[in-house]
Order: structure tokens, then C-alpha cells, then sequence
């Protein structure tokens, strides 16, 4: 499951022991949202 870092927004493929971001170290990730659009009807 893709992860992205919420300091420089790049992508992290796979967390192991540590959860840091691999490219500059920090540690709060956020999960990435899917690109789909959902409508809802306001019936």
C-alpha cells in the first residue's frame, strides 16, 4: 500500500520497521486516496 510523506510529497512504496519517509527522514506518512470520483445524490 503506497504511502505519501506529508514534508516533501513524494511516495513511499513499502514501510518496514521504521516508518520514516526514505528520501528525507520524516516520519508522519499518510496513506495515498485513490483517484476516483464518487458522486452522491442529494434524492
Amino acid at each position: 500500500m503506497p504511502y505519501i510523506c506529508l514534508h516533501c510529497g513524494k511516495e513511499v512504496k513499502s514501510l518496514d520497521k521504521f516508518i520514516r519517509c526514505t528520501y528525507c527522514g520524516y516520519r508522519v506518512l499518510a496513506k495515498k486516496r485513490s483517484q476516483l470520483a464518487v458522486t452522491v445524490s442529494t434524492d
